[in-house]
């Protein structure tokens, strides 16, 4: 980041921070309170969100990205993809084939449990080393703690199955392991399906500001985190930490441990790689679910075991990444608080929702202006540019599934490793979307029986006095139920999707190794 980009965000920060101090002047205020306890409960809520805002823009000062290093000649370098049951051998084709392609010279290993004797023939057709570990526990993890024990290469690419490298993969990584501290270095995700729905396109739009200017600003801080693909390890680095990390979120577990064990990381904002995201509603929210739970996971267990031996920005990341899923129990609140008031009378706070909206307001306008600006640092601009509407509808209608695994943290409950569909599920509307028919239903009754109430109850002295409550109310309960109604058709629109084999439109040998876009009119796969 150059000086004035420094000075232009620095100046938005400024701004947003010191609007933040006069709307907490006006927020906490004794007039204010109508119900202590769900006051309490709303500002717990409310400052969560904020806060989890300030601590990003933090974060974006530091934004950093790496020289770029010429890799050295003669490392011994292996590729690690694994094979699960049910999952595509067609996909497989394509990705051992790109892992062939790699200019620099590596060992590729398919790490397999299928059981199926056509995964070790599409391996030795494309010059890979079949690797058959049948019933290791740990799943993809545990498959690559085995896999150490059988290889000796120094250094080690997790490539997830549904992610076609580039050629010149290796040129944007190993060249930063002259470093010998380096423990690991991750590169950008990207992906080839993100036109295929709503819920693909909402997908990949949640991962752009990520992969972006987050991860090079935790890279500024010394605290990049590993990611479940595209990252390269120093064997050194996973062999001191007792190998890859086995859980939920292995991929945290493991970043953290490496960390914690006195190892730097790399993040390298390129894209040499382009994969896959779920498809469909149910599928994506499968994947949630599964993230949710482990990341909470290393939150409760993994984060205070090593937490003194992280340096302080390392912590402030790590404990900023693990409370990202408690935005499911906030939106909880935030959308049922007004039905409590319809019900019981019973309100937090006696704001008027157009006062609130009126002194928040300068902060969201800051709040958009810097997630704009610091759009610049995507890793591929072009493409990844904009207001990200779909993503943010994608994650509110998440938010049962984000609470669910909040509530199955609590109590410890252990859900299964499912690796993320790689192909849509067609014809049935998920199971998760019912809480949006919920959420809309209960809107609409609400409306009604509030109508009816006071149409025909009230005298004209109670509706005057208790207007302004209800119309505030109101407000709030719309913005979930605009958002709830889309997020239905989102999970309906799995009815009306085609089948389709993504893969089989990405032609290898039209990559471009300097291109980062993919022209998704005639389903290539680069220019």
């Amino acid at each position: 980041m150059n000086s004035f980009d420094k000075l232009i965000l620095l100046s938005l920060v400024i701004a947003g921070c010191i609007n933040i101090l006069f709307f907490a002047d006006w927020w906490f205020k004794n007039i204010h309170i109508h119900n202590f306890w769900l006051y309490i409960s709303l500002s717990f809520c409310l400052w969560y969100s904020i806060i989890r805002l300030i601590l990003i823009w933090i974060n974006y000062l530091k934004i950093s990205k790496p020289e770029p290093v010429e890799a050295p000649k003669n490392l011994r370098v292996a590729i690690f993809t694994t094979s699960s049951p049910g999952e595509p051998l067609e996909m497989f084709e394509k990705t051992l084939e790109a892992c062939k392609n790699i200019h620099y010279p590596h060992t590729t290993y398919l790490l397999d449990d299928t059981k199926d004797i056509r995964f070790k023939e599409c391996a030795e057709r494309h010059g890979a080393v079949w690797l058959e570990l049948i019933g290791i526990p740990g799943a993809k993890a545990g498959k690559i703690n085995a896999a150490l024990q059988l290889t000796d290469e120094d250094f080690i690419l997790v490539l997830d199955p549904d992610h076609i490298p580039f050629p010149n993969f290796f040129e944007h990584t190993l060249g930063f392991f002259k470093d010998e501290k380096i423990g690991f270095v991750q590169v950008a995700q990207a992906y080839y399906n993100q036109y295929r729905s709503f819920t693909a396109a909402g997908a990949a739009q949640q991962t752009y500001t990520f992969y972006g200017p987050t991860q090079m600003g935790l890279h500024g801080i010394g605290g990049a985190v590993a990611i479940g693909a595209n990252c390269t390890f120093r064997r050194k680095a996973l062999e001191s930490i007792g190998g890859h990390g086995i859980g939920l979120a292995e991929d945290l577990i493991t970043s953290i441990r490496i960390h914690a064990a006195g190892w730097k990381s790399i993040y390298n904002p390129v894209v040499v790689s382009r994969g896959l995201v779920p498809e469909d509603f149910g599928s994506f929210c499968k994947q949630q679910l599964k993230w949710a739970r482990g990341v909470f996971e290393v939150t409760f267990v993994e984060l205070p075991k090593l937490f003194k031996k992280l340096t302080p920005w390392q912590r402030l990341s790590y404990f900023t990444i693990g409370t990202y899923y408690l935005n499911g129990a906030v939106t909880c609140f935030f959308t049922f608080f007004p039905f409590l008031y319809f019900l019981t009378g019973i309100t937090p706070t006696n704001i008027p929702f157009e006062e609130f909206i009126s002194r928040g307001g300068t902060i969201i306008i800051i709040a958009i202006a810097i997630y704009l600006y610091v759009q610049k640092w995507m890793s591929d601009v072009k493409s990844e540019r904009g207001l990200h509407y779909k993503g943010m509808i994608l994650k509110f209608a998440c938010w049962p599934v984000f609470f669910l695994g909040f509530l199955l943290s609590i109590v410890n409950a252990d859900i299964p490793y499912i690796p993320t569909e790689k192909k849509a599920k067609i014809g049935k509307i998920s199971p998760f979307a019912r809480p949006l028919y919920f959420q809309v239903f209960l809107f609409i009754i609400t409306v009604v029986m509030l109508y009816i109430y006071r149409r025909f109850y009230l005298t004209e002295y109670e509706l005057l006095e208790s207007r302004e409550a209800v119309w505030s109310m109101l407000g709030f309960a719309s913005i979930t139920f605009i958002m709830s109604f889309i997020g239905i058709y989102v999970a309906a629109e799995s009815k009306r999707m085609k089948e389709e084999d993504c893969w089989d439109f990405v032609e290898l040998s039209q990559i471009r190794i300097k291109d980062k876009s993919t022209k998704h009119k005639n389903k290539s796969y680069g220019k």
